[in-house]
């Protein structure tokens, strides 16, 4: 009988510290977002250079597949009017497309920015 009481406080501790340490892991976000927040801000502002915001992107995109999480939308989107600023038609229709496929309720955007994307360069 004695050790049926003794195992019932140890038991409830080890319950309690497994709750404790369940909710200091934090919430799982859906998205990585790396620097892509700070760079978009950026861009707005005005400020940095468009090679570097393209650079950061680019290599936060390869850390944000290494782990297997996904981006956020509009990632592709942004760096898709980057590299249309930098006149890197090619790369700005490769990620406007990307973005179509990644989110879909993007498409009618994405194509907007594609079809004055091509009358601009027809014009």
């Amino acid at each position: 009988m004695f050790k049926i009481m003794m195992a019932r406080p140890a038991l409830a501790a080890v319950v309690l510290g497994s709750i404790l340490l369940a909710g200091c892991s934090g919430p799982k976000t859906l998205y990585q977002w790396e620097s892509y927040q700070s760079q978009t801000y950026e861009y707005f502002k005005g400020e940095g250079a468009r090679e570097a915001q393209v650079e950061a992107l680019e290599r936060d995109l390869q850390k944000i597949k290494s782990t297997g999480k996904a981006v956020p939308p509009g990632y592709h989107a942004h760096l898709g009017m980057l590299y249309a600023g930098l006149g890197k038609d090619d790369q700005m229709v490769q990620q406007f497309n990307t973005e179509k496929a990644l989110f879909p309720e993007s498409a009618k955007y994405m194509d907007f920015l594609l079809k004055n994307a091509k009358q601009g360069a027809a014009q």
